[in-house]
């Protein structure tokens, strides 16, 4: 099962390499992976999505916790949360087929960051879902290229899961 790792670490050289020195010791393998500035200044937000079963993730957490300037680690998977992602996707979009890329790009609210000839560079942001469904359409027509953010997330402070909205 994959899990949502939320890490608040004090913003020091060489914190990430530590991190991901625990993981790799330990045989994990980092799916996804986001560091920015957190909301106080000089802490920054880790968010990791990591494969394991709850009780793996619970030693790593503990072991995270050993390692200097790590403030908080959470496992926010079932907890209510937003999730994000920014993907760059350089896709095949000829003058014939430009419409129908362009009408796909629209239903997913990208945007067009980049046009030529042959090509478009769409900028899409949302929840992981929308990031393989827009890929899947868009594979029909090439994509070139396509470069992907990790994974960000937040505790939902409304505590409302939106994953059981979808369900009725």
């Amino acid at each position: 099962m994959k899990h949502t790792l939320s890490v608040l670490v004090e913003d020091e050289a060489g914190v990430l390499s530590r991190i991901a020195g625990l993981f790799a010791r330990r045989g994990f393998n980092i799916d996804s992976l986001a560091v920015g500035p957190a909301e106080q200044e000089g802490i920054s937000r880790i968010t990791m999505i990591v494969r394991g079963d709850n009780k793996t993730i619970e030693q790593l957490a503990k072991q995270l916790y050993k390692l200097i300037n790590v403030l908080k680690v959470q496992d926010i998977t079932n907890i209510p949360s937003v999730e994000r992602e920014l993907v760059l996707i350089k896709v095949r979009a000829l003058p014939k087929n430009r419409p129908s890329v362009l009408d796909i790009a629209n239903i997913f609210r990208a945007k067009v960051v980049d046009i030529a000839y042959e090509y478009l560079i769409l900028e899409v942001t949302g929840d992981p879902g929308k990031m393989v469904a827009i890929e899947k359409l868009l594979e029909d027509y090439g994509i070139i290229e396509i470069a992907r953010t990790g994974r960000i997330a937040l505790i939902r402070a409304s505590n409302i899961n939106t994953q059981l909205l979808k369900l009725n």
